[in-house]
């Protein structure tokens, strides 16, 4: 199986393109970023697919090597559906924090801000732990005496 590389090449600059706007602030941004990945990740799934094929219909005079197979094509329906409930979901919070807002960019909580700022230092979790973590002090019922060579003269 040869895979094109122009193929190759534009599902990688959807990728960058898509992850690259999925990463601001913008709402409007991140549904292009959702987009442009959907559409990436139905070139990799067509390019999965393997060679060209027949169509995936029973005909008796084909082998079954000469069928294409029908599992890629479904995977690419399924995501193209996936990608218009996203893309709607993603319309609706737009929509909304236009409404309530007049902005499309996501602001910053200033809670996560305080957070941020906050020392990672936790004094339960990284204090240092005592080398002898027994709960039992003065326990005498293990001996100290271990050795069992008592040899010819014991």
């Amino acid at each position: 199986m040869s895979t094109n590389i122009t193929l190759l090449i534009v599902m990688g600059v959807l990728f960058a393109v898509g992850i690259y706007l999925l990463l601001e602030r913008s709402l409007t941004r991140v549904l292009l970023g959702i987009v442009v990945l959907g559409n990436g990740v139905n070139l990799l799934i067509l390019s999965a697919g393997g060679r060209r094929g027949e169509a995936p219909l029973y005909q008796s005079a084909l082998g079954p090597e000469q069928y294409s197979d029908p599992l890629p094509q479904a995977l690419i329906l399924t995501a193209i559906v996936i990608t218009f409930a996203v893309t709607a979901f993603m319309l609706g919070i737009i929509y909304r924090s236009w409404v309530i807002s007049r902005a499309d960019v996501v602001a910053d909580d200033v809670e996560d801000l305080r957070v941020s700022q906050q020392s990672t230092f936790d004094f339960e979790e990284d204090s240092p732990v005592p080398e002898d973590t027994t709960e039992f002090e003065g326990d005498d019922s293990v001996p100290t005496d271990t050795t069992t060579d008592k040899g010819p003269g014991a």
